[in-house]
């Protein structure tokens, strides 16, 4: 008898060689055919403007060892003649390494399409990364635990039981870190309702500075003063906020008063002038001015009138403008402002 006849675990020798011959035939045409195929599609990826060719090439990339490995391992196996229970082991490897293939190729097209997506609307909104990575981690997340939940079964584990088991241990999770919870589901509510972005300025209760940084617990601004404030999400949206980022226009409203010796000709002008003073200005949109109380020492005016542009310093600048443009007109007219005065009247019996 040759040696190629003789049998071990139920195959002869010569069957076992042709078995690790296919392995290793299968093997090597598997890497051989993944390099070209890369190589053939990262070229076509750059003649091209279409993002198929980008995605497949990636996801050749990502095509692991283990899982071609695997592929040419069972093939093999399908020469020989195997026992039930290691023709189950070897598929049962096969499929395992088939599913975490697959949570590779899932992994790689999250990250594809999120770092797209974050890239369109990165220069209109600077929340998308915050957003991106918070729905990319969900997306893994339950990307992950069904093909875990995959292989168990595959493996002959009951799930049933075990997904009742982890719902229970859910609930108690859930109980325990239950503000972890709310702020991680107060930053998705403002990742996707976007009350507010980075760069806004918003001011919350006393509170007022630039959003630097959205996170899934904690969102950070930087105050006027320049210091750190955190706030927790939850709190943060059960708060009033105010967002001066997203003002189309600022209204202003000031008062001013004149003394109780102005003639009555030109307390009647006064309207008049401030309306003639404010509309002498560009980038303003007057409202209205008005004789509006005696005073205690004065005759008081009430002026409103909007700046078109909402940016702090230009409104401060035309703000400064006009008052000055007050002042003048008033000086030129002879009307006096008033101040806090005091009449004593002496009764001599």
């Amino acid at each position: 008898m040759s040696v190629l006849d003789w049998v071990y675990y139920g195959n002869t020798v010569k069957t076992w060689i042709i078995a690790l011959a296919a392995a290793a035939l299968v093997l090597v045409f598997l890497e051989v055919s993944k390099t070209i195929i890369s190589r053939r599609l990262a070229a076509f990826a750059q003649r091209t403007e279409t993002e198929i060719g980008d995605i497949a090439a990636d996801l050749v990339g990502k095509t692991r060892f283990f899982f071609l490995l695997a592929l040419s391992a069972y093939t093999g196996t399908q020469v020989l003649t195997l026992p039930e229970v290691a023709a189950r082991a070897v598929s049962k490897f096969a499929v395992l390494a088939g599913l975490a293939q697959t949570a590779l190729w899932g992994n790689g097209l999250f990250t594809h399409y999120l770092a797209r997506y974050a890239k369109q609307r990165m220069v209109e909104d600077n929340a998308t990364a915050t957003t991106m990575a918070a729905l990319g981690f969900i997306g893994r997340i339950v990307l992950w635990t069904v093909i875990v939940l995959v292989a168990l079964d595959n493996l002959g584990v009951e799930i049933n039981s075990l997904i009742a088991g982890l719902g229970i241990g859910g609930i108690a999770v859930a109980l325990a870190v239950q503000n972890v919870l709310g702020d991680l589901l107060a930053s998705l509510s403002i990742i996707l309702d976007k009350p507010f972005v980075v760069g806004d300025f918003i001011v919350v209760d006393s509170f007022r500075g630039t959003v630097e940084h959205v996170g899934l617990k904690t969102t950070r601004v930087r105050s006027i003063e320049g210091e750190q404030i955190i706030f927790s999400n939850a709190d943060l949206l059960n708060s009033r906020i105010r967002n001066y980022k997203r003002m189309t226009e600022r209204r202003v409203v000031f008062t001013l008063g004149v003394t109780y010796q102005t003639p009555y000709e030109r307390l009647a002008a006064i309207p008049s002038l401030l309306q003639e003073i404010i509309e002498s200005h560009q980038g303003v949109r007057f409202d209205r001015a008005h004789f509006s109380a005696y005073g205690p020492y004065a005759l008081n005016f009430e002026v409103v009138y909007f700046v078109t542009d909402p940016d702090f310093k230009i409104h401060m600048d035309l703000h400064q403008s006009i008052n000055l443009a007050v002042f003048q007109r008033f000086e030129r007219e002879g009307i006096q402002f008033a101040y806090p005065t005091q009449m004593v009247f002496i009764h001599k019996p």
